[in-house]
């Protein structure tokens, strides 16, 4: 029998200004009504499934707050605020920020705010919002206040609740009162939240386990020179932090507020980010715990070899990884367990675009291979696949929520002759192997560069460095401002602000995250009644991941099909999508270039014309088995992919129909394709779009006006979706009308 030990990690960063009060982002109130409750109240369906939540305390303690009424934010009080008195500054925020949420699974599925977002479009400057604001009336504001929230909702309310049907049913002229019932189903939702992990915790189905209280790099507390350990040659903060003494607060405030929340110390710690070193063992097991978890490629560099795999994902020392260990320093142990990251990625990365019984069938059989291995590797006691990652990000990019894969995921476990889930406790319990030590770093590539390998991580830490030692001469600030500021050295400690800085993370709030780090540490020196450095003023960041770059056709085409680029010529005045690597909030272990690189699309007055390149030549990419696709969202429910069957290349539509699930294949039409070192493609509007929506017998110029808007996906040999551009939004351009020459002409 194997066990297979889940844990899912429930983290959010501290996001209230202690002096303001403001929550600067929406966060923990959001992912409350998504996932946070149905993640645990899933597992009532399946009482023989045990799981282990880990639940960061800088989260429980905002989320009691918001569940209390006590939170505010601005995304709250202004989706509040009746829509007849929001002032221009009020719209412009709104429209700015009111469609922060996956498009495909959350916005697109209900018309009225794919509608709405329609409305706003795309807003590259203040000026782009403040001429959106005059396309909303106070009707169109309201729907979009209602819709903000109401597509955060869980799966749970959204299926079974009336109130929240009778909302999504009315769709759209939402009313003050609506607004006002929503709010009630918001409080509703988030006091449910902590009593029902509570109540999977007491009933024996799950452990919750808990992290450093505001999420801190504990090896870095203890010592940023622990980065020299493997990057010798780097540089490092201009002044050290070294402060184990706050590593050990962080764990012993995480305690306090763990038992006080569930009436029981916690026993399991996941250190922030998986991060280890021998200086923070002493310290978790002086706070009480018995068992830690980290990533397979520590064990690895512990153990001194590298864990590879086959071609079929299987791993070459399940021995070595499918077991708990005890890491002992000097005198004192913890038990250890090491995360399968390969297994944990396929959840946390690639399942979203599988169907969700081939995604469960799929990663099932990969546990059950998993410990047959094992025992044919020469295990003797039953082997622990440990899989553990985020519990909330990924699920926004899943079908409905990730609740038709979770149910199929837990069904076939409870099912399973050879697999048993157990809690991470019950995992440990049996750890027998000793390990002398253990490498210092993180579950991202066993190190801490994300966290202070930039400069910007190492300016950030030199300032910390520098307000830490303010703290320590207090001068004449009262007992109760010391303290406070202490919180506020406490909070700067945490993982988040470092994970944003630099090259290697960006998001829409990076400058949101900068200036709270910031705060925090200018209110150490105001709480303390000393001078703020000037530093403090002054944005951190100098460099950042850059989004993809997209420009709209500027003239007409007339390419050669080949598959090369045969003239400069051919493709002038095409649009244009650069694709750059960008991460966001959930980084994968082991990033890959993507294999498409560069789009160019443009038109005739009768054609779309695509091209696509890659990492490698296009033609030997499908003759491997994979297949590129023109995902359409206008017109809708129409791709247009292109494989190479039985050596020949072959493009074709398909059509989704409104009454079945499934892509119909409709045939190649009119269209034509090239492959060699690039795809070309030329696609007939008339079967695009249809003949009744455009005659490609008009004069040209002449048709109807159309949007085109879709995305470029590749999908592996198995037909998993393996990468889409753009990541966030769609290529949208409008088909050539007859003036398109004119307002494009240049000299």
């Amino acid at each position: 029998m194997t066990q297979v030990a889940f844990l899912w990690h429930m983290h959010q960063p501290y996001y209230e200004d202690l002096v303001t009060g403001e929550h600067i982002l929406p966060w923990v109130r959001l992912h409350a009504l998504k996932d946070y409750y149905g993640m645990v109240a899933l597992l009532r369906e399946f009482p023989g499934v045990r799981v282990t939540f880990n639940l960061v305390p800088s989260l429980l303690v905002q989320l009691e707050a918001f569940a209390a009424n006590r939170a505010r934010d601005s995304y709250l009080d202004l989706g509040l605020k009746p829509a007849a008195h929001l002032t221009e500054q009020d719209i412009v925020f709104i429209l700015q920020n009111f469609f922060h949420a996956q498009r495909t699974r959350m916005i697109e599925i209900y018309p009225r705010y794919a509608e709405l977002l329609a409305r706003r479009g795309r807003m590259a400057t203040p000026a782009d919002a403040r001429e959106a604001a005059q396309r909303f009336s106070t009707d169109d504001l309201r729907d979009l206040q209602v819709w903000q929230k109401l597509a955060w909702l869980d799966p749970f309310y959204i299926d079974r609740d009336a109130r929240v049907r009778a909302l999504i049913e009315k769709g759209r002229l939402f009313s003050e009162e609506d607004k006002l019932l929503l709010r009630d189903v918001e409080l509703e939702l988030l006091n449910l939240v902590i009593p029902e992990y509570r109540e999977a915790a007491a009933r024996g189905q799950v452990e919750l386990s808990t992290s450093p209280f505001y999420h801190p790099i504990l090896p870095l507390l203890c010592d940023t020179d622990i980065y020299k350990r493997t990057h010798p040659e780097s540089a490092l903060p201009r002044r050290r932090f070294r402060h184990p003494e706050d590593a050990f607060e962080q764990l012993t405030r995480a305690v306090v507020c763990h038992e006080r929340l569930f009436g029981r110390p916690p026993t399991g710690l996941w250190p922030s980010e998986g991060s280890v070193s021998d200086a923070m063992v002493p310290l978790v097991a002086k706070a009480g715990f018995t068992w830690m978890a980290t990533d397979e490629q520590i064990l690895g560099r512990t153990l001194g070899f590298t864990f590879s795999r086959d071609a079929s994902g299987h791993v070459d020392r399940p021995d070595r990884l499918y077991v708990p260990y005890r890491v002992k320093v000097g005198a004192v142990g913890v038990g250890c367990a090491f995360r399968d990251h390969a297994l944990s990625d396929l959840i946390g990365f690639s399942y979203a675009g599988w169907p969700s019984d081939r995604a469960a069938d799929d990663f099932v059989a990969r546990l059950a291979d998993a410990g047959r291995g094992f025992t044919a590797a020469g295990g003797r006691e039953e082997p622990v696949v440990f899989v553990i990652l985020d519990g909330e990000n990924a699920w926004e990019h899943f079908e409905g929520g990730g609740r038709p894969f979770l149910r199929a995921l837990y069904g076939r476990l409870a099912a399973h002759p050879e697999l048993r889930t157990v809690t991470m406790s019950e995992a440990c319990l049996a750890a027998k192997t000793e390990l002398p030590g253990i490498f210092p770093g993180s579950w991202i590539d066993s190190n801490f560069y994300i966290w202070i390998g930039h400069r910007d991580d190492q300016r950030a830490w030199s300032q910390l460095a520098d307000a830490r030692e303010a703290l320590d001469t207090p001068g004449h600030a009262d007992a109760g401002a010391v303290a406070r500021a202490r919180d506020e050295v406490l909070i700067a400690e945490g993982s988040d602000w470092f994970w944003w800085y630099g090259d290697d993370h960006s998001s829409e709030h990076d400058l949101e995250f900068d200036d709270l780090f910031r705060r925090h540490l200018r209110n150490v020196y105001g709480l303390l009644l000393k001078p703020v450095p000037d530093e403090l003023f002054v944005s951190n960041i100098s460099a950042g991941a850059t989004p993809p770059t997209e420009y709209g056709p500027t003239g007409l085409l007339t390419p050669i099909l080949d598959g090369e680029d045969t003239s400069y010529f051919e493709w002038l005045g095409a649009g244009t999508l650069e694709i750059r690597e960008i991460s966001g909030a959930m980084h994968q272990t082991e990033p890959r270039p993507a294999v498409i690189t560069h789009v160019r699309f443009g038109f005739d007055y009768e054609q779309l014309y695509v091209s696509l390149a890659g990492t490698d030549r296009i033609l030997d990419l499908l003759a491997e088995g994979y297949e590129l696709s023109l995902k359409f969202l206008k017109p809708e429910s129409v791709r247009f992919s292109v494989r190479q069957i039985l050596g020949r290349l072959r493009g074709t539509f398909w059509d989704r129909r409104p009454v079945e699930p499934y892509w119909v294949e409709r045939g190649p039409g009119g269209a034509t394709v090239a492959a060699a070192r690039l795809l070309e493609v030329a696609i007939p509007l008339a079967d695009l779009l249809g003949q009744g929506r455009f005659d490609a017998g008009s004069a040209p110029g002449d048709q109807p006006a159309a949007r085109l808007a879709f995305f470029v996906a590749v999908y592996d040999p198995a037909g998993a979706e393996l990468e889409r551009h753009p990541a966030y939004h769609p290529i949208e351009t409008e088909v050539p009308d007859r003036g398109f020459e004119a307002r494009n002409w240049t000299v």
